[in-house]
């Protein structure tokens, strides 16, 4: 595999503290699937945090930005049971990024850590 992309982002928690309480920022930087898994969690900022700075560090990594190529909620931030990040793209999205990078199937690795005042991810895209 040859990496294709790199990405990296750190937000600063107290820059999202204001805005995860505003209903239309939630609406339009996260889906839904990420914002109903937020309801039972005590911490929602640095789980906000880190989703936030995952999709900018993904923006990046894939040479886009958040664009009109590339928008917020068309990158799913998840976790598996033992807690490992990934990310899911939705289709369009991966088939404009499969053109835009001249392959067929690309693979994603994000880790993602946070501390009081910061969040960070840290995104490889791989050819596959």
């Amino acid at each position: 595999m040859s990496i294709i992309g790199i990405g990296v982002d750190i937000v600063n928690n107290d820059r999202l503290k204001k805005l995860i309480k505003n209903k239309k920022f939630l609406k339009r930087v996260f889906t839904n699937i990420e914002q109903k898994k937020s309801i039972k969690l005590k911490n929602k900022l640095n789980y906000y945090s880190k989703r936030f700075a995952a999709k900018e560090a993904f923006s990046k990594a894939a040479g886009l930005g958040i664009s009109k190529f590339l928008n917020f909620k068309d990158i799913e931030i998840n976790n598996d049971k033992n807690g490992k990040p990934s990310i899911n793209l939705n289709k369009l999205s991966t088939s404009y990024l499969n053109k835009k990078f001249k392959v067929k199937s690309f693979k994603t690795n994000l880790s993602i850590s946070d501390e009081k005042k910061y969040s960070i991810a840290y995104v490889i895209i791989e050819k596959k």
